[in-house]
C-alpha cells in the first residue's frame, strides 16, 4: 500500500512538472574539493573538441583556495574528458605543474575548426607573483599556449605570448591574463582570445589571422569602467562582443569590435549580476539554418554567488530574457559550450567552491512549452 502510494505521488510530480514546463537537470560534479591532492578546483573552462569530446579545464588548487601569488599557494592546470556528452569523466590528467609554489592559471580554450586543433591560454605565476604583486616589464607572470592535435589527449609544449600578450615598456603593465573562458573562432577564421590587464584594470583581445602561426595585441577598451574577466561572442553581422566583469556597480560592460578585436566601441551597460565570472556563448545563428539568432548568458542570479541561472538574448544581446533558473544553491564562475547534439554544456562553481560542476541544458529547458 505505501509503495503504491509513493508511486501514485512519483507520477503525480512527473505530471506537475511537465504541465509546468520544467525539465529536471542532471548536476555531474566534475572536480571535488578535497580529491587528487588538491585542496580545491576554481576557474572552470569548457570546450567541445571536434570530435565532440567535452574538455574541462581548471586550476587545481594545492594548499588552500587563494589565488595566483597567494601566500603559500601552488596551482596546477588540470584537465578532464568526457566522451558520452558529460554522463562521465577521464580520470584527471596534469597539463602543467611548473614548481613548487609556483602558479599556472586561468586557462581559455578555442577550437579551430579548419584544422580541428584545441588551444589553450594561460597563465604561468612565480612564487608570490600574482596581479598585484607581478612587476611591470619582468617575466614574474608569463602568458602562455598550448595546443592538442588529438582533441585534448596530448599536448605541446607552451608557447610563450609574453611579449605580445603585454606592452614590456609599460611601466603600469603588470600582467595580462585570459578570459577566463570565453575565447572564439570568428566566421573569417580568426582565432580570438579575451583578455583583460592591470594595471589600470582594462580589457582587450589577443588574435590570430593564420590559425596561431602568429598572434597581435588589440586595443584596450575605452573608458574607465575598471573591467577585468572577460569573454566573447560573435554577433550575426560579424561584430564581436566583448562581455566584461565590472569592478563595482549593478551590472557588467560591454563593448563591440568592428575590426575583429583590434579596437572596441565605446562601452554600455551590460546584465545585472554581483561581480563575477559570466559566460556568453552563441547558441543558434538564423544564417546557419536554425530558426532563429540566440545567444545564451550565465552568471549568478544573486543575491550575491548565488542562484545560477541562464538568459537568452533574441537580438544580439542587446536584451536577455527568458531566464531559467539553473540551481539555487550557492553558485560563483561559469564557462558555457556548445554539444554536437546542439545542447548546452554549463560548467560552473556549486556549493561555496566546493565542486566543479557541469550541468546539460536542452533547448525544452531554455524554452519550455507555454
Amino acid at each position: 500500500m505505501k509503495r503504491s502510494c509513493l508511486l501514485s505521488l512519483l507520477l503525480s510530480l512527473a505530471v506537475v512538472a511537465a504541465a509546468s514546463g520544467m525539465s529536471p537537470l542532471k548536476h555531474v560534479d566534475v572536480f571535488v574539493s578535497g580529491k587528487d591532492g588538491y585542496t580545491g578546483y576554481r576557474i572552470p573552462a569548457i570546450e567541445t573538441a571536434a570530435d565532440g569530446s567535452l574538455l574541462a579545464f581548471a586550476e587545481a588548487r594545492k594548499h588552500n583556495l587563494s589565488d595566483p601569488g597567494g601566500k603559500g599557494q601552488e596551482i596546477d592546470l588540470v584537465l578532464k574528458r568526457s566522451t558520452d556528452d558529460g554522463v562521465t569523466w577521464s580520470p584527471m590528467k596534469l597539463i602543467e605543474h611548473s614548481g613548487e609554489f609556483w602558479s599556472s592559471s586561468n586557462p581559455a580554450t578555442v577550437v579551430d575548426h579548419q584544422s580541428g586543433r584545441v588551444w589553450v591560454f594561460y597563465l604561468r605565476c612565480k612564487p608570490g607573483r600574482g596581479t598585484h604583486a607581478a612587476r611591470p616589464g619582468t617575466d614574474d607572470v608569463a602568458n602562455l599556449a598550448r595546443y592538442s592535435d588529438d582533441h585534448g589527449q596530448t599536448w605541446s609544449e607552451p608557447i610563450d605570448q609574453t611579449d605580445v600578450a603585454r606592452d614590456m615598456a609599460d611601466a603600469q603593465w603588470r600582467i595580462s591574463v585570459p578570459g577566463p573562458g570565453g575565447a572564439i573562432q570568428d566566421r573569417k577564421g580568426r582565432l580570438i582570445v579575451p583578455m583583460w590587464r592591470y594595471a589600470p584594470w582594462s580589457a582587450f583581445t589577443l588574435f590570430s589571422e593564420d590559425h596561431g602561426r602568429t598572434w597581435h595585441r588589440g586595443d584596450v577598451m575605452p573608458g574607465e569602467q575598471g573591467v577585468d574577466e572577460d569573454q566573447l561572442v560573435e554577433l550575426s553581422d560579424g561584430r564581436i562582443l566583448l562581455d566584461a566583469r565590472q569592478h563595482g556597480g549593478p551590472h557588467r560592460w560591454t563593448a563591440t569590435s568592428s575590426d575583429g578585436g583590434r579596437t572596441w566601441s565605446a562601452p554600455a551597460a551590460g546584465q545585472p549580476v554581483t561581480p563575477v565570472c559570466c559566460a556568453v556563448e552563441r547558441y543558434t545563428l538564423k544564417s546557419a539554418g536554425d530558426d532563429r539568432d540566440r545567444i545564451l548568458w550565465t552568471g549568478p542570479q544573486g543575491p550575491g554567488r548565488n542562484k545560477l541561472i541562464v538568459r537568452t538574448s533574441y537580438d544580439e544581446g542587446r536584451t536577455f530574457t527568458h531566464q531559467r533558473l539553473i540551481s539555487d544553491e550557492p553558485a560563483a564562475y561559469s564557462t558555457l559550450t556548445i554539444l554536437k547534439d546542439k545542447s548546452v554544456g554549463v560548467l560552473w562553481e556549486r556549493g561555496n567552491y566546493r565542486f566543479i560542476t557541469f550541468t546539460r541544458l536542452d533547448r525544452e529547458f531554455l524554452e519550455p512549452a507555454p
